[in-house]
């Protein structure tokens, strides 16, 4: 770890340690991964002991090789009290812990273990101040970006007649993984199960899912229904590739269309509309935005071009049209109806207006874009007509 990382990283303990001192509470415990990496460039099985006015302790059930001043080893929370006193310190009597992501046994231990704190939530204050990203962490989803836009590139040359959806998917995985991809990425929150992307080809886009994600799919399989169906691809339909730019621990974004052959005509004009969409996006959005007037206007042209029925699906209709992105695919901010979030400079965000036509498939585009003072920056660049496989 160079000087720069242990220093940024040394800020953002400082602000959850401010955030503490905020709440009147005597310490936090970090558990989950995404945030363990945040806040020490690492992960570890175990609990991130941070308090308001001193290096963090970290209590470590794994790796057992991991050696720190700050570092002590545990088997269970139980054994918490003990530990601290080790180090002379109180156990708490307030705490903070990512609630949204603890189960219940794992909250009722820690309130057994500490002889019942108080208990409050830190996971919102993570998300949001993971949402304004330091120049270092935009450099690397610039850098996921451009291995995105490579393996991208190599798609038309993937492609040959008789394929399933599902062997096209798997020769895109196999290009990735050789560009550096580091496979699964990491997603927020409940019914949010993707491995390394999504491939929807023809009517398939149409299939609702029980996953939280813009589009569907049935799937291979009712385990995870979601995505490629293994079926052939067939003339006249499109191919919409959503697949994951984890090139580096921050992702890009980034989703382009793909036709079997020619298409019909309002096929091209759905996926224009979504193109121009984008144009107006640049337009108008920089900090100071809100998310929710980013949301209406998408919508105001939608209406305008008479194609609210088939936006964002058909069967079951998605209510966002983009997101954050940064250690997780679905960050803050939301760009939806009912979003109080207000753009910040340093934000990274996907925006994916798409739209879905029965028995021809789904069209569109997703970029992602760093938020200015006084505009957007897009950093994926690649073609965004409907490339024709032949």
């Amino acid at each position: 770890m160079n000087m720069l990382q242990k220093e940024e990283i040394k800020n953002r303990v400082q602000k959850v340690q401010k955030q503490i001192a905020h709440e009147q509470v005597d310490a936090c415990i970090i558990s989950s991964p995404v945030n363990l990496y945040y806040l020490n460039g690492y992960i570890f099985d175990g609990y991130m002991y941070i308090l308001p006015d001193r290096e963090p302790i970290l209590f470590v059930k794994r790796p057992v090789n991991l050696q720190a001043e700050n570092v002590e080893f545990i088997r269970k929370p139980e054994q918490l009290p003990e530990l601290l006193q080790k180090r002379n310190l109180t156990v708490p009597m307030r705490i903070l812990l990512e609630n949204d992501v603890l189960s219940y046994n794992a909250v009722s231990r820690f309130q057994k273990a500490l002889c019942m704190p108080e208990m409050k939530s830190v996971s919102a204050f993570m998300r949001q101040i993971r949402s304004v990203k330091s120049e270092s962490e935009l450099q690397q989803i610039r850098k996921s970006a451009l291995a995105h836009a490579k393996v991208y590139q190599q798609i038309p040359s993937l492609y040959k007649l008789g394929m399933t959806d599902l062997d096209l998917q798997i020769e895109i995985e196999y290009v990735m993984r050789r560009e550096g991809s580091i496979g699964a990425f990491r997603s927020f929150g409940e019914n949010m199960d993707i491995y390394m992307g999504s491939l929807l080809a023809g009517d398939n886009a149409e299939a609702a899912s029980p996953f939280d994600f813009a589009l569907g799919g049935r799937g291979i399989d009712p385990l995870l229904p979601l995505g490629s169906a293994n079926k052939l691809l067939k003339p006249g339909t499109t191919i919409m590739i959503d697949m994951a730019g984890n090139y580096t621990p921050y992702l890009s974004d980034m989703t382009r269309t793909f036709s079997v052959g020619e298409i019909p005509e309002i096929a091209h004009r759905a996926h224009q509309l979504s193109i121009s969409m984008h144009q107006e996006f640049m337009t108008f959005l920089k900090a100071g935005v809100a998310c929710s007037d980013v949301y209406e206007r998408a919508m105001e042209m939608v209406v305008e071009n008479n194609m609210e029925e088939y936006f964002m699906g058909t069967t079951q209709q998605a209510k966002f049209i983009g997101h954050g992105v940064g250690l997780e695919i679905n960050e803050p901010p939301v760009f939806a109806p009912r979003s109080r979030e207000v753009l910040q400079k340093g934000m990274a965000i996907a925006l994916e207006p798409k739209f879905v036509l029965p028995g021809i498939g789904a069209v569109g585009i997703e970029n992602t874009y760093f938020v200015t003072q006084t505009g957007l920056e897009k950093v994926t660049i690649c073609e965004e007509k409907i490339i024709v496989l032949q």
